[in-house]
């Protein structure tokens, strides 16, 4: 599994200095979630427009800081949801041989492993219904 360190070296993302640079980031294929964004296995058509090297920001946060950004390691997919589902960010295909990454600074990087996703935002019940602020 790679490190938190070697995540930054390879996808230029900096996170939060108190995070252990040595800490192992593990890929995982189940349901995950990092802050307000949901990681969900689905059985659908696989995304095809190719991750750049730049990543894709999912969600971005309040004056462009804290964003949450798609990268990947080999060939992996994402396709933004044009349905008009408000929580439904759009699909995530890591193919074989290929891992995803969700970077931010505050969480450091989720690894996402060969499947088909969808990319969620969260909602709660407060005193009104919102989605979760991260």
């Amino acid at each position: 599994m790679p490190t938190i360190e070697q995540a930054i070296a390879t996808f230029g993302v900096t996170v939060d200095e108190h995070l252990d640079r040595q800490a192992e980031i593990p890929i995982l294929s189940g349901l995950q979630f990092q802050g307000d964004v949901a990681v969900v296995p689905v059985t659908r058509e696989p995304a095809r427009t190719p991750i750049p090297t730049s990543g894709v920001p999912v969600v971005r946060g309040q004056a462009q800081a804290n964003t949450h950004l798609l990268v990947a390691t080999g060939a992996a997919f994402f396709s933004p949801d044009q349905s008009g589902r408000a929580l439904v960010l759009g699909v995530l295909t890591v193919e074989e041989g290929a891992t995803a990454y969700l970077a931010h600074p505050e969480h450091a990087f989720t690894g996402i492993a060969p499947g088909t996703y969808e990319l969620r935002r969260q909602r709660e019940q407060a005193d009104e219904v919102r989605l979760v602020a991260d």
